[in-house]
């Protein structure tokens, strides 16, 4: 056998040696202005902050609902009562709080002011008795020691009339200041412990922070839902959005703003949307590779969010195409998504 019978290679690798030849071009013949991606949402986890008994869900996976709309409910009997003790709290509070508003009651003033006229009238009675104790001085018929006696007497019925005199008067008046704002801070710790009663018992009803979709629900009722643990997930549309991956050397042609195409099977007519992040940082691999071009290149992440009336032909994790679109396809500005939405997203 000669040497180049030995170099050259037997006809029947040819074919396949093409063939080959022909993939690898078709892979790297990819157009600059397209770049290889996938669907993504933003999930809403709904939970409650407290613990307890799952007792009915009101969705399904799968199902639309509109925002307020009831999700899940706890069980609540702990709460109810808590509920129930800090209101009797407050009703209690608010009464010592009046109390301290007013005086004595009519019917105990009413008996200071007889002791009071009493008082009056047995110092009117000492002083008439003085004065005839000091005419029979002057007569010489009794001893002065007589007009001494009579005018103790007097004396003490005197302090009598101002002490009763006191009591009445304070009688009609309120508690002091010191009473009152101890009172009136009494009312507002009550208040604010029959306020987070309440906001305890409403935490134990959930209702959808947005309008989205139902993706999945994670409990069933009767089961016990820990703290802080999401029931359901919700996919808002606005929350949907395309993930691609831009090489290095193309990165600088894209800025926030810009519109973009995406096509996927079974979407129909493409989608218009319009970049809203572009990633600071490279990385190597993407998440997900659909191109061998793309392998252990350095790429960018982009995502890019279109019109709340297109995000629903979208399904997160679908393989997506992407490509630069003119100006005359450019839709209107995506909205953010929305704040009770995020309110309600948990890691």
């Amino acid at each position: 056998m000669t040497d180049s019978a030995i170099l050259r290679p037997p006809h029947r690798w040819l074919p396949l040696m093409a063939l080959a030849f022909l993939t690898v071009t078709a892979c790297s013949d990819k157009p600059a202005t397209g770049w290889s991606g996938y669907a993504e949402g933003d999930y809403v986890y709904v939970a409650a902050p407290l613990a307890g008994r799952l007792e009915s869900l009101a969705v399904q996976p799968g199902q639309s609902v509109a925002k307020g709309a009831p999700l899940f409910t706890l069980d609540s009997e702990s709460e109810h009562a808590a509920q129930a003790e800090a209101t009797a709290r407050l009703d209690g509070a608010r009464a010592q709080a009046a109390n301290t508003d007013k005086g004595r009651r009519a019917e105990e003033v009413a008996v200071t002011q007889a002791q009071y006229t009493q008082a009056q009238a047995a110092a009117t009675l000492a002083r008439n008795e003085l004065a005839r104790q000091q005419q029979l001085v002057a007569q010489g018929f009794v001893a002065k020691a007589r007009v001494e006696d009579a005018t103790t007497v007097l004396n003490q019925a005197q302090a009598r009339v101002a002490e009763v005199g006191a009591a009445l008067l304070v009688a009609k008046l309120p508690a002091r200041s010191d009473e009152r704002s101890a009172a009136q801070a009494g009312t507002s710790a009550a208040l604010a412990s029959l306020q987070q009663t309440q906001w305890r018992t409403a935490q134990k009803q959930q209702t959808a922070p947005a309008a989205a979709l139902v993706a999945e629900t994670f409990f069933r009722a009767g089961e016990l839902v820990p703290a802080g643990q999401p029931v359901v997930s919700l996919l808002p549309p606005e929350n949907l959005k395309a993930r691609f991956f831009v090489p290095e050397a193309q990165i600088a042609s894209l800025s926030v703003g810009q519109v973009v195409q995406l096509l996927c099977d079974g979407c129909g007519t493409p989608i218009a949307a319009r970049i809203s992040r572009i990633a600071t940082q490279p990385e190597y691999t993407p998440p997900v590779i659909y191109s061998n071009a793309q392998r252990a290149k350095l790429v960018f992440m982009v995502e890019a969010r279109a019109n709340a009336a297109d995000a629903p032909r979208l399904r997160p994790g679908q393989p997506l195409d992407v490509r630069l679109a003119s100006s005359s396809t450019a839709p209107a500005p995506p909205p953010e998504p929305s704040a009770a939405a995020s309110a309600g997203k948990q890691p």
